[in-house]
């Protein structure tokens, strides 16, 4: 049961990453961070990549740990590791870099 819950972790990660990153765009936007600079950028576009830095770090660390046995339980493991760490480089780019306001 428990190589289960490995194999579901990178999704699992995903969409909790995917539903943190757009409800934090929402408040971002509905607080109005974009006007607030901070360092290099505004506050709404730090607080979401920092929050989508530690999920693909989530990710990355859930890639390292693969088990080392053989079958199907490990590739499952894997496929759902990379399928995790894929979904969210790409479903959450667009959204990090390129947020808006309106």
């Amino acid at each position: 049961m428990a190589w289960m819950v490995r194999a579901l972790a990178g999704p699992v990660l995903w969409a909790t990453l995917f539903s943190g990153v757009y409800a934090l765009h929402g408040l971002g936007c509905a607080r109005g961070w974009q006007q607030q600079p901070v360092l290099w950028g505004d506050l709404h576009h730090m607080a979401l990549w920092a929050l989508w830095g530690a999920g693909l770090a989530g990710h990355v660390m859930l890639v390292r740990t693969m088990p080392c046995d053989q079958g199907i339980r490990r590739w499952l493991i894997v496929a759902g590791a990379w399928i995790g760490l894929v979904s969210s480089a790409f479903t959450l780019f667009p959204v990090t870099i390129l947020s808006t306001c309106l």
